[in-house]
């Protein structure tokens, strides 16, 4: 990205959000994946991580007829449109929810608690859902 006024190339910030809750009942899964768009929008350097209950936004086959929420899960698979490649999940979070890559609506790299903190603590941003 340049910046017009000085003419001068501005490296992109690492914006990294979290999304820890489930996608149902609450609009804090759905706003997160707003919040990634307009970040990749913006040419940022974006990365999105799920763990404890957000793991259950991937969850392939979601049904919400009943819930009077739209089916949201679907816009994940848009993320590589919007060049947002770096999707994350935390490994202890899935076990405890008996869940594995397969069951995934979408490819992510699955990362222990150790690993998933170091790639934290790199970021220019970190928000949390």
């Amino acid at each position: 990205m340049e910046d017009t006024t000085q003419g001068t190339k501005v490296e992109p910030k690492k914006f990294m959000l979290v999304n820890s809750r489930a996608p149902h009942g609450t609009v804090y899964a759905l706003e997160a994946l707003e919040v990634v768009l307009i970040a990749a929008t913006f040419d940022q350097d974006v990365s999105l991580v799920f763990l404890d209950d957000g793991v259950f936004s991937l969850v392939k086959g979601q049904k919400t007829s009943g819930l009077e929420m739209k089916n949201f899960s679907p816009m994940y698979r848009a993320l590589d449109d919007y060049d947002v490649k770096k999707l994350y999940v935390e490994r202890e979070s899935m076990e405890r929810r008996g869940l594995k890559a397969s069951d995934l609506l979408v490819e992510v790299e699955v990362l222990d608690r150790k690993e998933l903190g170091e790639r934290m603590a790199q970021q220019d941003v970190l928000l949390s859902f």
